[in-house]
């Protein structure tokens, strides 16, 4: 079993950066067009850096394409806050529509998940897999209690369970419940069905906003 298991996780490591690092190099007419379009949009970076928790706990770069103003921190800070109460984070989406940070380029660019090609780079250094619970902020951490942890045993993903069941218009536990499925079934088969139906759900542009 030991050997079967490790068997499975180089399989879906080799898989994950060849698919990554093809990613990267087929579309880069694409992503050097995006990052120019976000540099003439508005003022700033085309990509966005940020720090995420990762396997174990352990923090990373996340990079992805901005698709907020660059001073939306200073300008909404009530939503930088992540203070909540036990009935708030009941209730709590992350993702909301006509947000007001977002700029108008990044309003399609999050709609086509286009934002998030930058993450195969995350990919093939490792820090994130194809397919696992998406990483989390270091700020909502302390939120995760008990069973909750378990989320991160295992890589974060560029896509995951949550992101095909109804992605940004999940509710914080619902999407935390979504995970920790993913953390018991995973394996390289369950992997791929996730890879198909997140392409429909691109295609679809449901739950993304």
């Amino acid at each position: 079993m030991p050997i079967r298991r490790t068997a499975e996780r180089l399989l879906r490591r080799g898989f994950e950066f060849f698919f990554a690092l093809a990613v990267l190099i087929f579309a880069s007419p694409v992503i050097l067009l995006i990052a120019l379009i976000i540099r003439l949009d508005s003022p700033g970076p085309a990509l966005f850096f940020q720090k995420r928790v990762g396997k174990n706990g352990k923090t990373f770069t996340f990079l992805k394409f901005r698709t907020l103003y660059v001073d939306a921190r200073v300008r909404f800070p009530e939503l930088y806050a992540y203070q909540y109460t036990s009935d708030q984070l009941a209730d709590l989406r992350f993702k909301v529509d006509k947000d007001p940070r977002v700029t108008r380029q990044g309003v399609w660019l999050r709609r086509t998940s286009l934002d998030e090609l930058p993450n195969f780079w995350n990919v093939l250094k490792g820090d994130m897999a194809l397919v696992g619970p998406r990483p989390e902020i270091p700020e909502m951490v302390p939120y995760y209690v008990g069973e909750m942890l378990q989320k991160f045993s295992v890589r974060p993903g560029v896509t995951g369970p949550a992101q095909v069941s109804g992605r940004g218009r999940l509710t914080f536990f619902d999407t935390v419940q979504f995970d920790l499925a993913y953390v018991r079934k995973q394996s390289f088969a369950y992997d791929m069905r996730i890879l198909l139906r997140t392409l429909r759900m691109v295609l679809v542009q449901d739950g993304a906003f």
